[in-house]
Parts: structure tokens; sequence; C-alpha cells
């Protein structure tokens, strides 16, 4: 088995919100990949005393913990235990109920002999490479979905969208969103390799249109994890007229875990 991955902060003065990790063995047999992807703030705050990358390790420690250690769990149920275990760690001293309490999308995989599960939230990405090479992506699709101007501004994308139906969900403080996921189950003969990517690392397909899910997963194949990040930040320096960027931040966090079966 091979494992690589690679991360990056969007701006070298602000921590990096993204977390991830690899479980080997899990329960015995197979693994698990847990990708998070935090949301930052906006300025007017959260309600929580507590910063996105506490959200993020605290969630995503106990994802890696619960889906490496009970195979009795699906991987819904895993989530939604982990959000519930880390609303009880800052219930206290936060306002839960704010709708930017600390939250993240969610990618997991998890195979053993037979098959590999998959758990998607929001818009990171989870590719599989069958061996024939052909790749399927794995994506929850609801924010492209939602009604024009839905995300013209924070506010108006708060107010209307934000963990709302008929919006999108991200992982925060409630465990019911879990049933929210995208999943699935995949035979584990049928998949050679999987790729984790967050949105910034992601952008090298989906902003950039450098090439589709298959030449993205060969690049990671070929030259890593680090590698394809280093190509997102030279096509976001290059891009000076905002032709592609748009109303998006230059540089956002940026993480891709690969691993071949």
């Amino acid at each position: 088995m091979r494992i690589d991955f690679a991360t990056a902060p969007g701006r070298p003065e602000r921590p990096n919100e993204d977390w991830a990790a690899t479980v080997l063995p899990a329960s015995g047999q197979g693994g698990v990949l847990v990708l998070l992807d935090g949301v930052t703030p906006p300025q007017g705050g959260s309600g929580c005393v507590h910063s996105v990358p506490w959200f993020t390790a605290r969630l995503g420690g106990s994802l890696a913990e619960l889906s490496g250690s009970r195979r009795d769990l699906t991987l819904k149920e895993i989530l939604s235990e982990s959000i519930r275990r880390t609303a009880d760690a800052h219930r206290s001293s936060c306002d839960l109920s704010h709708v930017r309490t600390p939250q993240a999308t969610v990618v997991m995989a998890r195979w053993s002999e037979r098959e590999i599960e998959h758990l998607v939230l929001s818009d990171s990405v989870l590719l599989l490479e069958s061996p024939d090479g052909s790749v399927r992506a794995l994506l929850d699709d609801r924010l492209d979905r939602l009604p024009p101007g839905s995300l013209a501004t924070e506010a108006i994308a708060d107010a209307q969208a934000r963990n709302k139906e008929g919006g999108f969900f991200t992982a925060a403080a409630d465990p019911e969103v879990a049933a929210r996921a995208v999943t699935g189950r995949t035979p584990r003969a049928e998949v050679r390799a999987v790729a984790a990517l967050t949105d910034g690392a992601s952008r090298w397909t989906e902003m950039f249109r450098e090439g589709d899910w298959s030449a993205c997963l060969g690049v990671l194949h070929k030259e890593g994890a680090q590698e394809l990040i280093d190509r997102v930040r030279a096509l976001e320096d290059a891009d000076t007229e905002r032709t592609y960027l748009r109303r998006s931040k230059t540089h956002d966090d940026a993480t891709a875990l690969y691993a071949v079966l």
C-alpha cells in the first residue's frame, strides 16, 4: 500500500484549517482516510471561543478513532457520533446555535478486503480509480444546485442556504446533518486507488480546468500530492486578471490525500 498526502495554508500568516488522517490497519484490517476542510468564519465571529483548527482536530480525531475501531457502525453513524462528541466538548462555553459555529466539509473512505465505503459532505471531493484506469468522482453537489444569488453574500448564504433545507450542509454542531451526507459502497476489486481533495486542491480541475478527474489523479500518482498543490498555487499566482478566481480568495487552504490500495 502506498499513501501520500500534502497540505498548504492559503496564507502563511493564518493557521491551516484543513485536517487529514489515515488509519492503518482499521480494526485489524483494511484502512481509513479522513479529510476535513474547516469553514473560515466571517469577521463578525462565530459565537465560539475556539478556533476552526481546534474544531477540525476534535472532529477529525473522533472520526479517525471511530472509523478505525468500530466496524459495526456505518460512516453516517460515525459522523453523527463524532459531531455530538465535538459539540459536547464546547457546549458549555459556546453558542452552538450560531449559524457560523465552527464547521467543516467531510470526506471519509473506509476499506476492507471486500468493499470500500465512502462519505462526502459538502464541497470536498473523493476520487475512486478502477483497475482499468477510469476515475469516478464522488461529490456532494448541493452547492452547485442552489438557486441563483444564494451565495451572493455571506449574509444571504447564512440566512437562506447554510445547513438549511434546500441549501447545503456542513458538519457543525447538529448530529442530524450526518443523514445528509452522500454515502455508498463499492466492491474492493473495482478500486485500485482513492484520493481526497479539499476545494483548495481540486481547483486544478474544478476552477482552472487543467484536466479532468482522471488527469488530476494522474498527477497524484506520477508526481505526488505536493506537486498538485504546487501546480494550483502557480495557476493562482498567474491569474492576475482574476479570470478564473473572480470573487474567490487568491489562495485557499489546500490538502490532497492519495492511497494506492
